[in-house]
């Protein structure tokens, strides 16, 4: 597989920027962050892009980042900073109370993010930032600017009831490769109509009819697969004490997303991305550093 030229192409996570608030206190997260800080961790030119409010945990959020050395396009707006509540289950699985009308809510479309967006080898988005018309309309301006040849992933990662039949379908057409886990696969099911199908099937089916590139399907314990036209590849989850799972798929979609554009096989960057989310489950919060080991 060819390899991009990484020196001058960013790797961007597009989206939501907030505070988890753990039982164990605050955690600056939020997938696109974390999926770019994690492919930052193999050597990509990662960029985040969001929007913070002009408060106190916007600049404590912006700080965190500098702290981490992960580049970020963040505009101040007249919105609050988001924050999560997440609650843990006794298998360190969160849920989360995601506060509404915050400053990722309202991410505008300014010269610097059009630049980012011109630039882009890859980028990966969900359906959270789309809840509101402001950062959806943003995200689709983004993917419209774009180079034909960017790998536009789009990691579903369903929460509440902040998605609709819509904005799925819209990001289906608009992606390259799917990220879903299997509790999602049954939402789609249901909300699009494939009943009775086995989760490969539907997988298949999914993958033909956006005729995407690749569809990456995650199972929690139960392992996860990669599709891709005449590929399936099928690592196990490894087994480990588990801290907590906050950022843990983020971890997965960056590590699979640099080895591709490093370009490793689908069946080699799967086997890695399966080592960085299962050593991620190991440590608290959803950006921790990477042991070398486990970097391009």
């Amino acid at each position: 597989m060819e390899t991009k030229n990484l020196n001058t192409k960013y790797c961007v996570g597009l989206g939501e920027i907030l505070f988890d608030v753990l039982p164990t206190g605050s955690q600056l997260g939020g997938a696109p962050a974390n999926f770019a800080y994690h492919a930052g961790q193999h050597g990509l030119h990662s960029v985040a892009v969001s929007a913070v409010g002009k408060d106190v945990l916007g600049d404590t959020a912006l700080r965190l980042l500098d702290e981490k050395k992960l580049k970020y396009v963040m505009p101040e707006v007249e919105f609050p900073t988001g924050t999560v509540q997440v609650q843990l289950d006794k298998e360190g699985v969160p849920t989360y109370d995601i506060k509404q009308n915050v400053a990722w809510d309202n991410i505008p479309f300014t010269d610097d993010i059009k630049e980012i967006a011109s630039n882009a080898g890859a980028v990966c988005w969900g359906s959270l930032a789309q809840r509101s018309e402001v950062s959806r309309e943003t995200i689709y301006t983004f993917l419209d600017h774009t180079p034909e040849d960017c790998l536009k992933i789009f990691d579903i990662n369903l929460r509440q009831n902040f998605y609709t039949p819509e904005v799925i379908t819209e990001s289906l057409k608009r992606c390259n490769v799917l990220k879903i886990n299997d509790e999602e696969l049954i939402t789609i099911g249901r909300l699009f109509g494939y009943p009775g199908l086995d989760i490969e099937n539907k997988c298949w089916l999914i993958l033909g009819k956006y005729n995407l590139d690749m569809l990456v399907l995650t199972c929690g314990v139960n392992g996860s697969y990669v599709f891709a036209p005449g590929v399936k590849s099928f690592q196990e989850t490894p087994k480990v004490e588990v801290a907590d799972t906050v950022g843990a798929g983020d971890s997965f979609t960056g590590t699979f997303c640099a080895s591709i554009l490093k370009g490793k096989s689908i069946q080699e960057a799967h086997e890695l991305a399966v080592k960085v989310s299962a050593y991620v489950c190991t440590q608290n919060g959803a950006m921790p550093q990477i042991p070398e080991e486990y970097t391009l």
